[in-house]
């Protein structure tokens, strides 16, 4: 009977150890899943964290390429510009100059004019005066100065201004007949007008019934 009863008490004590054993992993097991979950929702957190970093880095970037593209433009539109002024004060800048030349250039031509190239007391004066005008205009033509003289061409009122009109019958209407003073442009930009006469054409009036 000792024996026995040793062996249920031994079984009994068995299952008390068990149970203990059982009961001790079980919370381990339940302490061991808090934490994890934990974890899990201080990842998910710091993750939501980061994607907003991120989310307002890449706004931040593309605001200051935006910037950085409208400041390329401006840039360029200021360089745009300036380069256009450059290069209108270099077109120009004679513009003043020019105009005090053409008064002496006015004069030259006139003494041509007054003076007989066949005449041998004026010949020389003439050929030097002559010589003196086309070095003068050949040289001011390099700096854009042209020379208008529209004899025999069609009246042009942007770069011709007519002092009359008269009947003619060897120039058609509207056409040059006469060019009283000759008109200067400097690089496409008119400094002074041809002063010119306009014909009517025709001519005489016939009169006879």
């Amino acid at each position: 009977m000792s024996n026995e009863s040793s062996k249920a008490e031994q079984e009994q004590v068995d299952t008390v150890v068990e149970g203990e054993i059982l009961t001790a992993d079980e919370t381990e097991t339940g302490t061991d899943g808090a934490s994890l979950m934990d974890e899990l929702t201080q990842a998910n957190f710091r993750i939501e964290e980061l994607e907003q970093a991120l989310a307002e880095a890449q706004a931040k970037v593309e605001e200051q390429k935006d910037s950085v593209t409208r400041a390329a433009a401006s840039e360029a539109n200021i360089r745009r510009r300036a380069a256009q002024d450059v290069e209108k004060a270099r077109k120009f800048a004679l513009e003043k100059f020019a105009n005090e030349l053409l008064p002496v250039i006015d004069n030259m031509e006139r003494a041509l004019q007054g003076t007989d190239a066949e005449a041998e007391e004026t010949k020389a004066i003439y050929e030097g005066v002559e010589l003196t005008l086309k070095s003068f205009v050949s040289t001011v033509d390099k700096f854009g100065l042209k020379v208008v003289d529209p004899q025999g061409e069609t009246f042009n009122p942007e770069h011709h201004q007519a002092i009359g009109m008269q009947p003619s019958p060897e120039f058609p209407a509207n056409t040059v007949m006469m060019v009283m003073q000759k008109g200067y442009i400097l690089n496409d930009r008119l400094l002074r007008p041809a002063m010119v006469m306009v014909s009517q054409g025709g001519g005489s009036v016939d009169t006879k019934a």
